[in-house]
């Protein structure tokens, strides 16, 4: 029995996890990464262009709900460790499971078209179009910047960046000795916020929130906070989690107003939360003064909700990213707003053969999440797995959008949002649930092995030439 053969766009933290699943259950696949190594966001100073992570990221998830379950993380290492062994660990993934061979390095992906008959036409940066069954897109969704829109009025003659571009406070612009004002209150803003208010950096930091967040810290009693929560069965209603640790940080940590931050205008739970160990700490020490939204922009004066202007010299912009696929035409797919309706975020209704892996946003880490929807794509492409209906699919989606609307605030960074421990378990069920279904319809392959019979610049969008479809039959 021939399998289809895969094309993975990208070898970060999803996709190397998808490749060693593949290639455990005997499918064949050609793995492409636009950078000279694996690790994505996690490689500090990626030359694949897109990639970028400031010097001192620590993790905020602890290391053990961030290890794949099928490779833990060195005990030695700390409980929230920096980007350094977490790329260790990514290496020494590639190189235990044997899948560096299987990657091609410095060679992203150009153009993905989906042909009339359901191949894709992949054309990488370098060497020939190759044609696959099915494609893997794991591109990651922290590099297109995203932008305040509309943008604040006025015009500042300081220097402005993204955090995507920050790295340490003298690269990309020299913040020492400067007046910096970090606009959001996500987890990029505190640790540049924290990272800058050290003593001897900037001289002074203005944190601008735009919203009211919930900061929480990694420990609370002396306990890695996320430690605490991860033995709440998923069966708990959401409610009665979320009074709970809307409890826990009101007494372990107090209120945001307390440090000067805006009131969260919802509850604890309702928007991805921020963690930091050290910002409430230097809020408290008035290291970092807290500031409203934005509201004009006036040369070397930045103008505040409140009314009050300061002083500035560096504008850093945290405002999270957009979701993008450059390799698609816009017009066959895209997510506007950041929003792409898919079935458990991996699956597009209609297209059998397309896998999106870690498009999410966890309440924890995405590696076990993504880990898990490898298996599931191997088990799926293998005959030991079947999708629901077209339908079914669809109105699964429509019901986890409404339920994430009405818990969410309505932001683009809640488009993707999922619970880690209840997602995870869903996913494992579901993927119980098509077992069943396959074993009842006799364990069929989904998808043709068409490609690999193809001859390279042959085929466009016809089918299968005579000779292509009687090697076919005999494989099968």
């Amino acid at each position: 029995m021939a399998f289809p053969k895969v094309c993975v766009i990208g070898a970060g933290s999803s996709g190397i996890t998808v490749i060693k699943s593949l290639k455990e259950n005997g499918i064949p696949f050609d793995c492409y990464e636009k950078g000279s190594d694996v690790g994505g966001n996690w490689r500090y100073k990626n030359d694949n262009g897109l990639s970028n992570i400031y010097k001192s990221l620590h993790i905020n998830t602890h290391r053990d709900r961030m290890e794949y379950r099928d490779f833990p993380m060195p005990k030695n290492y700390p409980d929230y460790p920096n980007h350094e062994p977490i790329q260790n660990y990514f290496l020494s993934y590639v190189d235990h499971f044997g899948l560096r061979k299987h990657i091609q390095f410095k060679n992203g992906i150009k153009k993905a078209e989906r042909t009339e008959d359901g191949l894709w036409k992949i054309t990488p940066e370098k060497g020939p179009t190759k044609y696959y069954d099915a494609l893997v897109v794991a591109n990651g969704h922290h590099w297109s910047e995203r932008w305040p829109d509309p943008a604040f009025p006025g015009k500042f003659t300081g220097q402005v960046i993204h955090s995507h571009s920050y790295v340490d406070p003298k690269t990309p612009v020299n913040c020492e000795g400067k007046n910096v004002v970090v606009l959001g209150m996500g987890n990029s803003a505190m640790d540049i916020s924290v990272e800058l208010s050290r003593p001897g950096v900037a001289k002074k930091v203005f944190l601008s929130a735009r919203r009211g967040a919930y900061v929480i810290p990694n420990y609370l009693f002396g306990k890695p906070l996320d430690k605490l929560t991860e033995y709440t069965p998923h069966w708990v209603p959401f409610f009665i989690q979320q009074t709970l640790a809307h409890l826990l940080i009101r007494f372990g940590v107090g209120k945001m107003e307390n440090f000067g931050l805006p009131k969260p205008d919802h509850k604890f739970g309702s928007a991805h939360p921020t963690i930091s160990q050290d910002l409430l700490v230097r809020l408290g020490r008035g290291d970092i003064k807290p500031k409203p939204v934005i509201t004009e922009l006036k040369g070397k004066k930045i103008a505040f909700a409140d009314g009050t202007e300061e002083e500035a010299d560096v504008l850093i912009y945290c405002t999270g990213y957009n979701i993008k696929f450059p390799f698609f035409d816009e017009d066959f797919l895209s997510a506007p707003n950041n929003y792409i309706p898919l079935y458990y975020k991996m699956i597009k209704p209609g297209i059998n053969n397309l896998f999106f892996v870690g498009l999410m946003q966890p309440l924890g880490a995405i590696m076990p999440l993504a880990e898990c929807q490898g298996k599931w794509i191997s088990q799926y492409l293998t005959g030991n797995y079947v999708l629901p209906s077209k339908e079914d699919m669809e109105k699964a989606i429509e019901r986890d959008q409404t339920k994430m609307q009405k818990r969410y605030v309505s932001s683009t960074r809640h488009t993707i949002q999922v619970d880690y421990d209840s997602f995870l378990y869903e996913m494992k069920e579901e993927m119980a649930m098509g077992k069943k279904r396959s074993a009842k319809l006799g364990n069929h392959l989904p998808i043709e092995a068409r490609a690999e019979f193809l001859s390279e610049g042959r085929h466009d969008s016809s089918k299968p030439s005579r000779s292509s479809k009687k090697k076919l039959v005999r494989s099968r």
